[in-house]
């Protein structure tokens, strides 16, 4: 994972010359998240760090568990730079990775549970995982995703108690974080290792995969000192204060939780851990929790605003959700701050750690009427406080678009919460990276104000739930089908997943499919959130030099 890497800069001082005042062990540490969970174990050992049904577990009791983790992956020769992988749902051992895994100076592969075995596959070999934890519940498509692998990853069984399948492995979590429990494939811990933080604040961290927009994810590498400003600036940012009860909404599998989990160990938060969102896990929680934050996708929202009458509760206090992705519509921000919760509308990638822009508040919007404010809260606004540049710019010359609301530009990014890089993709570095400034691919205008606002996305991605689905990924699959002559694939809002994939589709003469049929085809190669819910069959748009006019099925998938 080599590239740039950054100097100590070397002080001066009025009157000094050029006699430098050197760096040493008493004025710099390199940063890294590792370091609030230290410090939370040892200023507030008995608060409550997470809460898993009838479990929980205190900071001093979550901090033990994540050294022992750490120790018997050291004790399998896991070290700096090597790769390690789990795929599970929002569970205690799945937090705790985040912090065992870059302990031992090795990097955490958070896969999405909801994909394919090929994708999953693909992820494995790519990012060369020599661990992999599975949740019982993903046992059945690792088991398929890694039958073709050559040199599969040790595996590992995670079983919280409430998952069905049947375990991958005869190693399980909570016995491999045991130091009494020994196997052959288990070197006894070491009583005497000890974790340290990185000497290099630009060490990698975390390595996320993106949904791609050529069906083959790009691994995107984050470092210590990004992950450690990010999950800073998510508590100033948001004004989370101490001791915050986190319910977790939001898969930690995505943008390693938008940074959360170290958020919270650094303001000794509670995690609320549980597998399934709906709208009666949450009020439930916010009951007997007191949950006081959560994220999501708009999708979350809509799960709150529909809820049948019978779940709907007053709200003990006012209960913070940070939401990304699609725009909330406004009448949704509206019917669920009537509820009692309040929005935050952030915007990231995940090159970006997550959320990087954020739509700062000001207290004279208070007075504008609803409409108003809810059109103003659904932009996507300004930079974190820890991003050190963000800009509209022509994607051709690099110049900042008018600051009038109208002119189209592309959103980029420069600072200390820009990806580190893409994982073995010297090409996508290049493309990304051109001109000094991060090309997020999302086309924007910037208000008068300095806020910017999303108006298209220039790379064809489909947001739906919260997850990104590439088109093409989607009209490969169509194509495979005997009957398909040719498909092309267009965001079609929705109102409960923001977006939803729509295929329109011409057939080959005297050929016949239904709609049913290729929407069962694609599901049948396809992880099913990435699958087309809508299907027009008809002639498709093209150029005169035959390239698909996807411009205008965005304007068809309007009217369907």
């Amino acid at each position: 994972m080599s590239g740039y890497h950054p100097t100590i800069p070397q002080a001066r001082q009025p009157g000094d010359g050029d006699v430098p005042l050197p760096a040493h062990s008493a004025n710099y540490t390199p940063l890294s998240p590792l370091s609030f969970i230290a410090r939370s174990a040892e200023v507030y050992p008995d608060q409550l760090s997470v809460i898993h049904g009838d479990l929980k577990y205190t900071w001093s009791e979550s901090y033990q568990r994540c050294q022992s983790g750490a120790a018997r992956l050291a004790a399998l020769g896991i070290s700096t730079g090597d790769v390690v992988a789990v795929i599970a749902p929002n569970i205690p051992a799945l937090f705790e990775l985040h912090f065992s895994v870059p302990m031992t100076g090795a990097i955490l592969n958070a896969i999405n549970t909801r994909l394919e075995a090929a994708t999953i596959t693909h992820i494995l070999e790519h990012g060369g995982a020599k661990v992999l934890f599975v949740d019982k519940d993903s046992t059945a498509v690792v088991t398929d995703a890694i039958k073709t692998m050559s040199e599969p990853p040790l595996l590992i069984s995670i079983d919280d108690g409430e998952a069905t399948g049947d375990a991958i492995s005869a190693i399980e979590y909570e016995s491999f974080i045991d130091a009494s429990y020994l196997r052959d494939e288990l070197p006894a811990i070491d009583a005497n290792w000890k974790w340290s933080l990185p000497e290099d604040e630009w060490q990698s961290i975390s390595l996320n995969y993106t949904s791609g927009t050529t069906g083959k994810p790009k691994g995107v590498v984050y470092h210590h000192r990004g992950a450690t400003m990010n999950a800073l600036s998510n508590i100033t940012g948001w004004h989370m204060g101490p001791h915050p009860v986190y319910l977790w909404t939001l898969p930690m599998f995505h943008c390693n939780g938008w940074c959360f989990p170290w958020s919270l160990a650094a303001n000794a938060g509670t995690s609320v851990c549980t597998r399934t969102i709906t709208a009666e896990a949450i009020y439930h929680n916010i009951e007997a929790h007191g949950v006081t934050h959560f994220c999501g996708a708009p999708i979350i929202l809509n799960f709150i605003v529909n809820a049948d009458k019978s779940i709907v509760k007053p709200l003990p206090h006012t209960v913070n959700i940070m939401t990304a992705a699609a725009p909330p519509p406004a009448s949704v921000l509206l019917a669920i701050e009537a509820l009692g919760f309040h929005i935050t509308h952030t915007y990231g990638l995940t090159e970006t750690y997550g959320p990087a822009v954020m739509c700062a508040w000001k207290p004279e919007w208070d007075a504008l009427d609803d409409t108003e404010r809810a059109k103003l809260k659904s932009r996507q606004g300004v930079r974190y406080q820890v991003l050190d540049q963000l800009d509209v710019l022509d994607p051709e010359t690099l110049a900042p678009v008018a600051r009038d609301g109208k002119t189209i530009g592309e959103i980029m990014f420069k600072g200390n919460i820009v990806m580190r890089g893409y994982y073995r993709n010297a090409q996508a570095n290049e493309d990304a990276f051109r001109g000094g400034w991060f090309h997020s691919g999302d086309l924007a205008v910037m208000d008068p104000d300095g806020y910017v606002r999303i108006m298209d996305r220039s790379k064809d991605i489909i947001i739906s739930g919260g997850e990104n689905i590439s088109s093409i990924e989607i009209e490969d699959a169509l194509y495979a089908h005997p009957s398909v002559l040719e498909a092309a694939v267009a965001a079609k809002a929705d109102e409960k997943w923001g977006e939803t994939p729509c295929a329109f589709v011409a057939l080959k003469n005297g050929e016949s499919a239904s709609e049913q049929e290729l929407i069962d085809w694609c599901r049948e190669k396809l992880a099913h959130f990435k699958c087309p819910k809508t299907i027009v069959f008809r002639e498709l748009p093209k150029t005169s030099t035959g390239k698909i006019q996807k411009f205008k099925l965005r304007e068809w998938a309007k009217e369907v």
